[in-house]
């Protein structure tokens, strides 16, 4: 049978309170809800590790879009700042010159911005013949006329850009209205 030893306190309680913690009995339940202690114990702790691995997860992948956004946009405020430099080669093309060498070197270089900035991801927005679109042109001017359908571009003022897919400059142009 079960008999106490000279240490044992009959008075000691097991945590449920049930059995003296000096019996078999007693000692086993102290364990036990020991190990229940510890097992829900072990089961947040691997519960707060799953979560603080989908945290990081997370913060990892916001962290590369983000990156990834930014190495991708980077280079729009060099291009804005180079597309009117790009119109005053356009304007310089249009004027006459009697040296044919001097405007053949200003193609060129205009040429070769203009393939640089391409490279960058600007793209000319295409406007004659199109219906105007508000989101991509800027009416300047709206001419009276049969010859072309209501709202189509007549002509361009200014051309307009994307960059990437996005408005960079909406097209300055001359719309169509019909009478």
């Amino acid at each position: 049978m079960d008999t106490p030893t000279p240490d044992s306190n009959i008075s000691d309680v097991s945590p449920e309170g049930s059995e003296p913690a000096g019996t078999l009995d007693g000692q086993l339940a102290a364990i036990t809800a020991q190990r229940d202690r510890l097992a829900a114990e072990k089961a947040d702790l691997g519960d707060r590790l799953l979560r603080a691995r989908a945290e990081f997860e997370n913060a990892r992948r916001r962290s590369e879009r983000e990156r990834s956004d930014f190495l991708q946009f980077a280079a729009l405020d060099l291009v804005r700042d180079l597309v009117p430099v790009l119109d005053d080669f356009e304007r310089a093309l249009k004027v006459e010159t009697a040296d044919r060498d001097y405007a053949r070197g200003v193609e060129l270089i205009y040429q070769r911005l203009f393939e640089t900035l391409k490279r960058l991801g600007l793209e000319p927005i295409e406007t004659a013949g199109r219906p105007f679109d508000p989101n991509l042109h800027q009416a300047v001017e709206r001419v009276e006329t049969d010859q072309a359908a209501d709202q189509a571009v007549l002509g361009e003022f200014q051309r307009g850009y994307n960059f990437k897919g996005k408005l960079l400059r909406p097209a300055m142009v001359r719309v169509a209205v019909n009478p």
